[in-house]
């Protein structure tokens, strides 16, 4: 299963999401895991296996949205394990 579809499944949910891109982008030396049904996330691995979103955290001038919305990605696209 990936984060997309646990989101769906509303095994992850809005609030959970929130605060982990919350404290990733507040911290990204310190871990964030997302506990989605038995199965985690670690936030900060899945951008850093996201070249989407390695490449817009890394961007000079990426907006707080554009920098949250890829973080998201990151997460809804990563497995769950």
């Amino acid at each position: 299963m990936i984060g997309g579809e646990a989101y769906r499944a509303k095994l992850l949910t809005d609030d959970a999401l929130d605060t982990a891109i919350s404290a990733y982008l507040a911290d990204p030396s310190k871990p964030v895991v997302v506990e989605v049904g038995k199965g985690r996330l670690d936030v900060a691995a899945t951008v850093l296996a996201n070249a989407y979103s390695t490449e817009v955290l890394a961007r000079e001038g990426a907006t707080g949205p554009q920098q949250r919305n890829a973080v998201k990605t990151a997460v809804l696209l990563a497995p769950v394990g």
